[in-house]
């Protein structure tokens, strides 16, 4: 029997543990990136592990996220990051050198490479044949201070690909059809390959975007082969020495399989506001809209920008629509301002934003209230957008720019001839945007430098015997960390500053969540299904412990937010029985007694009490040996403090007697 890709790389990379469903496999990390979201406490926390250099082969830091400096403490966390990079042995990519998946993807990426990045998007590595995942903050602090990343063994998803799509229907428009048929939580636990002759008819900038948005499947990661085409991007790139093919076994054996014939594909869009609402644009009707945002981390290369401009050119934005266009990285803005592609953006009346993530991640650019918004970004979660009761509609370039001229949610195919454009054999390539980090020799003259907004990383407390508390919050379905831990130029500032952003924990469902907790001392969040979908923002974890909670119970958690709750010393539990989700009421007291000796053991179903009521819940403890450890200890950032100066107590034991032997 044969090996898929991802089992090969998986195979290749493995540090410890058995590759066989239901196990965990521990991996070794290539490359690291960080965003400046996430990256601030990412890097406090490789300060407080005592991490002296980097031991990857290649971690870049980036600043896109926190672009928006209206004070001092977003500049200050990049000048703190720049710091540390420099020091610790990090590349780092200055602000205005673009998203950092496009960069990654142009100047960094490698098939057949490991990427962990602090970002859910990071899959996008997929669309040149990386194993590219996403992860918290400390999770990629612990792979750069050399440690291994470990998942659980996921299952294998293969979706053949044939035809070629048909003109106006684009690389957006498969991804979404995948979302439709499997939704947000049909990734669970796996890795989606994609195979096929129709693979051999997307380009590299087309895989990424498939890739990109598989993190709204909830999966580990997505990947395409790494085949000719993937050589010529690479080549292109100035960097085809990187290039290896890769391809799964002609006999491997998937979990599952699907077909999508690309030549069926009709332009789709995801109504609000979940990534899975997907319809065919030409279903919706004549929707008006307000504003048309173009870019993100999944639709600004070159080749979706280029198509824009092709579409705009010598036309002019409905009067009624607001058009903004982000280009992923300096090098699309570039070669669009050489080439022509940005003048007819501008000639056409689109207000051109800085290559970064801006808007898709909340930071600027809100549509005005109960708007219409069109954006080809890779969610719509309701007040992500940064207005609460916007309509965010998910769509491809091509559908928003035909949709920005008409003033109406417009089915692209009605733009008339093709719009065809090329890729470069060479790519413009100038990486004066990315600073090396300082030599190993001279890193100890470097200063870190820490701005007043930065405080410490809170840090969990080692499992209690019982556990008891309120039931400070119950939500249902699909809560996302952006219901958790909102982003949004409000808050995103205050990524290294705990105490302050913990005041907007749970804003989006209920304001009082933050000032109930502190007043009860903490307690238990309760939820329903693919709790913490979305982001990999660890925050969505370290605020909910900063306020004192212990637990969380729903049916069923995202991947990576269970890891980071984890790694938070947060118990997850799952009920045994999804039904006895309704026998809990908000303000009821939960009682945990003797977890400690149940997270100590291996039983993984126990009984839960509700003081409150009466009844007696079984929950699961679904946990590793490894998990129950990392929860025993109050969190990932303590075991690891815990076990370095058990090292050093070990060294240090050796050395006196090596001395007293010499005596």
């Amino acid at each position: 029997m044969g090996y898929t890709l991802s089992q090969k790389i998986i195979n290749a990379h493995l540090v410890s543990g058995e590759p066989v469903p239901g196990g965990q496999v521990a991996l070794r990390i290539d490359q690291t990136l960080t965003q400046d979201a996430t990256g601030t406490m990412a890097y406090l926390q490789l300060e407080a592990m005592g991490v002296k250099r980097v031991k990857t082969e290649l971690s870049v830091a980036y600043i896109d996220h926190n672009t928006l400096q209206s004070g001092f403490m977003n500049a200050d966390d990049h000048r703190f990051i720049q710091s540390v990079a420099k020091k610790r042995g990090v590349y780092f990519s200055r602000p205005g050198n673009g998203i950092c998946h496009q960069v990654h993807l142009e100047r960094f990426g490698a098939p057949g490479k490991t990427l962990l990045g602090s970002d859910s998007h990071t899959p996008t590595g997929g669309g040149i044949g990386m194993l590219a995942m996403g992860a918290g903050g400390l999770d990629v602090a612990v792979a750069m201070g050399g440690g291994a990343y470990t998942i659980p063994m996921p299952k294998m998803v293969r979706i053949e690909l044939t035809g070629a799509l048909r003109p106006y229907v684009s690389a957006k428009d498969v991804i979404l059809e995948v979302l439709r048929r499997l939704s947000v939580k049909g990734g669970l636990g796996k890795v989606i390959e994609y195979a096929g002759e129709g693979v051999k008819t997307l380009s590299v900038p087309e895989r990424a975007t498939i890739t990109n948005m598989g993190a709204e499947l909830g999966a580990t990661t997505s990947i395409f082969p790494s085949d000719e085409v993937t050589k010529a991007f690479l080549e292109a790139q100035g960097r085809g020495d990187v290039y290896v093919p890769l391809s799964a076994d002609p006999d491997a054996v998937y979990d599952e399989e699907y077909v999508v014939d690309l030549s069926a594909l009709e332009p789709l869009a995801a109504a609000p506001h979940m990534p899975d609402n997907v319809k065919k644009v030409s279903e919706f009707g004549k929707i008006k809209v307000d504003q048309v945002a173009i870019g993100s981390c999944t639709n600004s290369s070159l080749l979706d920008m280029r198509r824009v401009a092709k579409i705009l050119k010598g036309r002019t934005v409905a009067d009624s629509v607001s058009l903004v266009i982000a280009p992923g990285s300096k090098q699309v803005l570039e070669t669009l301002a050489l080439d022509g592609s940005l003048a007819a953006m501008i000639d056409a009346g689109a207000r051109i934003l800085e290559s970064a993530c801006g808007p898709c991640i909340g930071m600027g650019q809100s549509p005005c209230s109960a708007g219409v918004s069109l954006r080809t970004f890779n969610r719509n979660f309701l007040g992500r957008s940064g207005t609460a009761d916007a309509g965010v509609y998910l769509v491809s370039p091509e559908t928003a720019a035909v949709s920005a001229l008409t003033g109406y949610l417009t089915d692209p195919r009605e733009n008339g001839e093709p719009v065809v454009v090329d890729m470069p054999d060479s790519f413009l390539v100038n990486d004066n945007m990315v600073i090396p980090p300082a030599p190993e020799s001279e890193a100890d003259a470097v200063e870190i430098i820490y701005g007043p907004n930065i405080k410490d990383v809170p840090l969990g407390k080692a499992l209690e015997d019982s556990v008891s508390g309120e039931v400070l919050l119950k939500v249902g379905d699909n809560i996302t960390t952006d219901h958790i831990m909102p982003a949004g130029a409000k808050i995103l500032p205050y990524r290294s500053n705990l105490p302050h952003m913990s005041n907007f924990c749970f804003e989006v469902c209920d304001p009082t969540f933050p000032e109930r907790a502190k007043a009860a001392g903490g307690g238990f969040i309760v939820g329903g299904e693919n709790y913490g979908q979305g982001s990999s923002r660890e925050h969505a974890a370290l605020a909910p412990l900063y306020l004192g909670v212990r637990a969380v119970i729903a049916c069923s958690f995202a991947r990576m937010h269970k890891a980071n709750l984890i790694n938070s010393g947060i118990i997850p539990l799952t009920f045994a029985d999804p039904a006895d989700l309704e026998k809990i009421t908000q303000g009821d007291r939960l009682e945990l007694a003797g977890i400690r000796d149940v997270i100590s053991g291996e039983a993984d179903s126990f009984e839960l009490a509700d003081v409150t009521t009466g009844e007696k819940i079984t929950v699961r403890a679904e946990l590793s040996r490894r998990d129950r450890d990392l929860i025993l200890a109050g969190g990932r950032l303590n075991a690891e403090k815990n076990a370095m100066a058990g090292a050093r107590e070990q060294l240090s034991a050796v050395s006196c007697q090596r001395i007293a032997d010499s005596r």
